[in-house]
């Protein structure tokens, strides 16, 4: 297997900073030559695990800032404000007066099990455009479902991803993960175990990590970045040109 070096992010789908830090990587990952290399790993983390998975009485996002921070409905949505601005310049176009709030875990369950299959990343930009952008209320089964399947999961997927506790417990890994990193706050992006970006810092800022952390990485497993003029060669599969 050829080897990578392995970049860890621990996120909650209903962290507004979390989609943005993601789309501030993605655009640090277009200016870094050795994209190949990388192994993107989605960690869980979930910022409020005492939201209830069954809501009687719903709330929306301001209410629920306001309550949890004890502050006014009207300096919360002051705050979220703020916060719109700052996705709509990293091109994402937040919808707070849509939001639905929801225990996350379930989503997590979900990622976990995308994970498996290779969908991870699909599987978080799936849910946080349904969140921020779309309204969608991730505690509601039937959504899951539907979002389960632009995901590229089947209904059974869905449901063993929520049933089966193997699924439960890599949530719970990752979190503890994250306490004994000391992460408290996310996004929380970790390259090769050696160096941490916290928050959705700046584009400039991923890619010097990246490239810093990968020089080393590259020194370490020996790879040896060569600069190649291509001429006539046969490959592998016989063709030759």
């Amino acid at each position: 297997m050829k080897a990578t070096m392995k970049v860890e992010i621990w996120s909650d789908v209903m962290c507004p900073f979390c989609y943005i830090g993601k789309r501030y990587f993605e655009a640090a990952l277009k200016q870094f030559t050795h994209q190949q290399e990388l192994e993107v790993v989605w960690k869980s983390f979930q910022l409020d695990p005492t939201i209830p998975e069954v809501i009687e009485h719903k709330q929306n996002v301001y209410e629920y800032l306001a309550q949890s921070k004890g502050i006014s409905v009207e300096q919360s949505v002051s705050m979220h404000e703020r916060v719109r601005e700052m996705a709509a310049n990293a091109g994402l176009h937040y919808n707070f007066d849509k939001l639905v709030v929801a225990n996350s875990f379930k989503i997590h369950r979900m990622i976990q099990y995308a994970k498996t299959h290779g969908l991870g990343d699909t599987a978080e930009e799936v849910f946080f455009e349904a969140y921020f952008i779309n309204g969608k209320d991730l505690a509601d089964t039937q959504t899951l479902i539907s979002l389960g399947e632009q995901i590229g999961l089947t209904k059974a997927q869905v449901n063993e991803a929520l049933t089966n506790d193997e699924f439960a417990y890599a949530v719970k890994q990752d979190i503890m993960e994250a306490q004994s990193l000391g992460i408290s706050s996310v996004p929380f992006f970790v390259f090769d175990r050696k160096y941490g970006i916290a928050g959705a810092q700046p584009i400039e800022s991923f890619i010097q990590t990246l490239n810093q952390s990968y020089e080393e990485w590259a020194k370490t497993n020996h790879i040896a970045n060569l600069k190649v003029q291509n001429g006539p060669a046969c490959s592998t599969d016989g063709h030759c040109e």
